[in-house]
């Protein structure tokens, strides 16, 4: 008898022994996986790092640190990435916008080649060998053959004022 007792209390050492997975790193498991595929949605370089925390908590919490330190460590590894890695990604991921080819027309003179009347809503000028519908940015009367500086481009319009 006592050797079958023996071999029910080993069976019930390697039950306790072996370790499945707690509850805490099922929990920074979930929170890895939706973190990562939130990045994955959003493309913002923002819940990655935290996904990156989470995995660092679970690896704490599988070799059994209190919850105290885990939540510590995320917080301080999601941190650390966040503040370090994140603005130098953002240099180079956000670049700023270029200028169209129109845009960069603002403040060039062009050449009245119909004349500009609002209220008509006539009138073409000439910049760089291309011809453009153009208006009055104060609403005057612009003849034909004048000189205009262009204020602004609204589409494919500009709107012109009389050169000084």
């Amino acid at each position: 008898m006592k050797a079958h007792k023996s071999a029910e209390s080993d069976v019930g050492l390697q039950h306790e022994g072996s370790k499945v997975m707690t509850g805490e790193v099922i929990f920074w498991l979930i929170a890895f996986v939706v973190l990562v595929v939130v990045e994955f949605a959003s493309l913002q370089l923002l819940s990655i790092w935290f996904a990156a925390g989470a995995f660092v908590a679970m690896l704490f919490a599988a070799f059994d640190f209190p919850l105290w330190i885990q939540t510590i460590v995320f917080i301080l590894v999601s941190s650390a990435l966040l503040a370090c890695t994140r603005p130098f990604l953002k240099k180079f991921l956000h670049k700023p916008p270029v200028p169209t080819n129109s845009e960069l027309d603002v403040g060039k003179t062009a050449f009245v080649i119909e004349s500009i009347d609002n209220l008509k809503m006539t009138g073409r000028v000439n910049i760089n060998g291309v011809d453009w519908t153009a208006r009055s940015t104060n609403s005057n009367f612009i003849e034909q053959g004048e000189t205009v500086i262009i204020d602004r481009v609204d589409g494919a319009k500009l709107f012109v004022s009389i050169g000084q």
